[in-house]
């Protein structure tokens, strides 16, 4: 069971180890974003010691507010997630669908994916994402007057070849029970699609607004403890880290109240 470092945002990496460490979870997965620790191997591996906490997944910085962190080249940023999951000792690197603009790294990247986890042997979970709703940009009635007029719609892919990974197909995922409420997917089908190839777990929820909300497992309508039980009866041995939004806590009382809510509902429901 691992905590997100992006979890406690607008708090940094290192509360995030120091929650991780006060509350019991297993470990961290590295959000690598705009945060200087983040990008920082060496500082990770200091933190990861202090705190007897280790780091079991990276998060490729891949986000729109990530894309000129470790350079501007996306394939060579995965590739250094990959070299920074081997330095920390990390199992699994997360990465999203190349965007639609990242037309040559969309045209290598399976391939790419394939031969670096052949190298260093660790999985590359492809994660699921959302499309960009109107609602999102222009409220209900803005999204209802694009579907009048005939396009784009009330939703348009910004992933190639697709925001569901399964489309194109890898060997290794990740699924986000917060991705799938904004995508309107049913994230119960979607695990079946995954398969055994499901390798991580991002816990959270989300009651399919047309932005991205992170809830804490089981405040959404999403069927997250069926995922969990599920993916147990099915053999799944990767790692199931909480992923949630605690942007909105007032204190650090309120934000442990969240990260412990979210640990017991894993617990609960993986043990």
């Amino acid at each position: 069971m691992g905590l997100s470092t992006a979890s406690v945002y607008p708090e940094n990496v290192e509360a995030a180890f120091r929650y991780a460490a006060d509350l019991g979870y297993d470990g961290v997965e590295l959000m690598v974003w705009a945060e200087a620790v983040s990008q920082d191997v060496d500082a990770v591996a200091r933190l990861a010691k202090r705190f007897s906490v280790p780091v079991l997944a990276i998060h490729a910085p891949c986000l729109l507010i990530s894309q000129r962190v470790w350079g501007a080249d996306p394939a060579a940023k995965l590739t250094r997630s990959v070299r920074a999951a081997e330095r920390l000792g990390a199992t699994t690197v997360v990465v999203h669908p190349p965007f639609r603009w990242q037309r040559r790294y969309a045209d290598g990247f399976a391939d790419q994916v394939a031969e670096l986890e052949e190298r260093a042997s660790i999985p590359i979970a492809v994660e699921n994402m959302f499309p960009m709703r109107a609602d999102a940009i222009f409220g209900g009635r803005g999204a209802e007057r694009m579907r009048r007029r005939g396009g784009p719609g009330a939703a348009v892919s910004v992933f190639a070849p697709s925001y569901d990974p399964t489309d194109a197909g890898f060997a290794h995922y990740t699924l986000d029970l917060s991705h799938t409420a904004t995508a309107g997917t049913d994230a119960l089908a979607l695990a079946r699609r995954m398969g055994g190839r499901l390798a991580h777990l991002h816990l959270a929820d989300g009651n399919g607004a047309p932005s991205d909300e992170h809830l804490v497992p089981g405040r959404g309508d999403q069927p997250v403890a069926r995922v969990c039980r599920d993916a147990v009866a099915a053999g799944f041995a990767g790692h199931a880290v909480v992923e949630i939004d605690t942007q909105r806590a007032r204190t650090r009382a309120e934000r442990t109240a969240m990260l412990t809510e979210a640990l017991s509902f894993a617990r609960e429901n993986l043990s």
